[in-house]
């Protein structure tokens, strides 16, 4: 909110790669989550998910999705579904059943994955089919 002078706002890479919203571990929920912002999902989630954002499932979260599309995806707890996400990490407690689609991917050891994984040089994460323009505008905006 204050700011020194000279003292520069966040990049948006920075800005993305935030939680703006948690669910907690008591939580269960269906439905869709979408939008800019990132996400912490500590309790059950049923639904779907695409977010320009950042996607952490923790060590209690437990996810149930067809797809989960996302600028990263850091998985602690557990996914049953599909992963489409520029960096993909899945930490030594984190579990999935699906397939990964990834420009970067890390594990850490004892992470489990069974599915396939394909790497790709560019990745476009399917999320609105002007994504590419809307990310030139916003960067217009900011400057």
């Amino acid at each position: 909110m204050f700011r020194k002078a000279g003292e520069r706002q966040p990049s948006v890479e920075a800005v993305a790669e935030r939680v703006d919203s948690v669910l907690g571990s008591g939580i269960s929920w269906q439905g869709e989550i979408s939008g800019t912002g990132g996400v912490r999902i500590d309790g059950a989630f049923d639904g779907e998910i695409g977010l320009r954002g950042l996607v952490v499932i923790g060590e209690q979260g437990r996810v149930t999705c067809q797809h989960i599309r996302a600028a990263t995806v850091v998985v602690a707890g557990s996914v049953k579904g599909n992963i489409t996400a520029r960096k993909v990490e899945i930490t030594r407690t984190g579990r999935v059943w699906g397939n990964v689609v990834t420009t970067s991917l890390s594990t850490e050891e004892g992470a489990f994955l069974k599915g396939e994984i394909t790497m790709e040089e560019e990745l476009d994460l399917g999320l609105a089919p002007h994504e590419a323009q809307g990310e030139a505008e916003e960067e217009g905006e900011a400057g």
